[in-house]
């Protein structure tokens, strides 16, 4: 392996080289934590507009951000002992950091290849991205197919945390098969929110989170909401104006009834996770594209206007954990 990486290197000039380097550089730096992620995917939507999956990206990310936050917050550390806290944030964690680590270099090389205005896509193998992705790549720099992009980079980072993740067997025995984890999943109480700036909440809850098509379908659906032409604007304006601190309070003090303060600030709260790289592989050369996977039109069951939902989903909440400490005191 490491002479055939080495024959690789040698067959690149000089500007390959130093490229490379660079572009690593630069994920690393980015990739510290869920505040430098977030803000790494919205900058570089603004300067590179037609790559659409890094606003969602932003705006997903944002979301990971308040569920770890939530984990220290007023309500969650009521119920959720601080063993099993730690491993929700090493988990929330270390998904995000997969999924930028592969896809940020893969933003990088597309927007150098626009600058030098020639593809650079044969320097992805040096990422270990995927040969699904190096081929969806040279198909948008040939076709301009914006949303075909953006589904398969869903395609793509779902299918990167699902063998190091969710099928981990630590991951899976200590969070995903807890009676919590599971319970949550079951009642919808995880939601993908992208808030507004008037006090409004959009989004999708999220439900089998374990399967990989439905954290695909979610994906899909998600961006056809933050898409829409009537509610994008809206989304943007909440993305621009607000600075991501990780806590809820971020979308919450956009409320009419502007509630107190109940979730920290990320950084002050969770310290630099030093993450070790794990062995790549290309899930792609090992698994079937299903067709479902690729179709663009999407299907939204419940509402996506989920305002009221959140507020009544907080208060029940609030009351079950009440509730709990009552029970508690008189036994």
């Amino acid at each position: 392996m490491f002479f055939e990486r080495a024959n690789y290197l040698n067959q690149l000039n000089m500007e390959e080289l130093e490229l490379i380097q660079k572009i690593k550089k630069h994920t690393q730096k980015y990739n510290a934590d869920n505040i430098s992620r977030t803000d790494a995917y919205f900058h570089y939507y603004n300067r590179n507009p037609e790559i659409i999956w890094s606003f969602l990206a932003s705006m997903v990310s944002r979301n990971a951000g308040w569920n770890m936050c939530d984990l220290e917050g007023k309500w969650f550390s009521k119920i959720i002992n601080k063993q099993l806290r730690k491993k929700l944030f090493l988990t929330y964690e270390r998904a995000n950091w997969l999924i930028f680590q592969d896809a940020f270099p893969q933003l990088l090389l597309y927007q150098y290849s626009t600058k030098m205005n020639r593809p650079m896509f044969h320097l992805l193998r040096y990422f270990h991205v995927s040969s699904y992705m190096v081929k969806e790549w040279r198909l948008f720099w040939d076709r301009r197919c914006i949303k075909r992009l953006m589904i398969s980079q869903i395609i793509n980072e779902q299918n990167i945390i699902q063998k190091p993740v969710i099928k981990h067997p630590a991951y899976r025995r200590k969070v995903f098969q807890t009676p919590l984890f599971l319970l949550q999943d079951w009642f919808h109480y995880s939601s993908v929110i992208f808030p507004t700036c008037d006090g409004q909440l959009f989004g999708a809850s999220v439900n089998g989170f374990i399967s990989l098509s439905k954290r695909i379908d979610l994906g899909k659906r998600l961006s056809d909401i933050l898409f829409q032409k009537e509610l994008y604007p809206s989304f943007y304006e909440f993305a621009k104006r607000t600075v991501h601190t990780g806590s809820r309070y971020d979308y919450e003090f956009y409320f009419k009834d502007r509630p107190k303060r109940t979730t920290p600030f990320l950084r002050c709260t969770f310290p630099l996770i030093k993450q070790r790289k794990h062995k790549a592989e290309d899930w792609s050369k090992n698994k079937r594209l299903k067709r479902k996977w690729l179709k663009e039109n999407v299907e939204h069951i419940h509402p996506i206007e989920l305002t009221e939902w959140y507020m009544n989903k907080q208060a029940q909440i609030k009351k079950a954990i009440n509730l709990k400490e009552i029970v508690e005191m008189k036994r």
